[in-house]
């Protein structure tokens, strides 16, 4: 019964998390989508730090943004981005949660949000690039996209994300959350 109980309360705590990505996604909607991002739901890239649940809550709620956007016509690289961009969140969220584990508590702050910002940058701006490049100039092209990503990702990620590391970790805040 209470291996039953503990099971529903971590596929409750997934849900959570994947939930407030989504509606942090949604509620920047314009800037959240497309070459510029500033996805303030990125913020939460740093919570495999803290908890293993982040990794699977991250990634559905990454897809589940990423679709909504796509359904709603405004995620200009539609139901693509449900593969690539989440595939990108997945891969981060696991780097993330390794970076977590180190004991360096500044190379913890360091490389946590990095993993989001490089995976980002690399991953969606190669997916963005390959749907609207129409010229011959690929690399130049790529640049511009994942530069522009890659900033938006970086700022999110080591202001947001690092103020949410600091509040988790303030006399194990996130003990009482997960």
């Amino acid at each position: 019964m209470e291996n039953t109980s503990k099971k529903t309360r971590n596929m409750v705590k997934i849900a959570m998390i994947a939930a407030i990505y989504v509606v942090l996604t949604l509620a920047v909607t314009p800037i959240a989508y497309g070459p510029v991002q500033f996805r303030v739901s990125e913020c939460l890239t740093v919570l495999p730090a803290f908890t293993s649940l982040a990794v699977p809550g991250l990634t559905l709620g990454c897809c589940l943004a990423n679709l909504l956007g796509a359904l709603f016509g405004v995620n200009p690289t539609g139901y693509i981005d449900a593969v690539v961009g989440t595939s990108a969140t997945l891969i981060a969220a696991l780097l993330s949660y390794l970076a977590g584990k180190l004991r360096n508590k500044g190379l913890r702050y360091l490389l946590v949000p990095f993993f989001p910002v490089l995976l980002n940058t690399v991953i969606v701006g190669l997916e963005i690039t390959f749907l609207f490049n129409q010229n011959d100039a690929f690399w130049k092209a790529y640049l511009m996209n994942a530069g522009s990503v890659g900033l938006g990702e970086a700022v999110i990620c080591y202001t947001l994300g690092i103020l949410v590391m600091v509040i988790l970790q303030r006399k194990d805040f996130y003990k009482c959350l997960f």
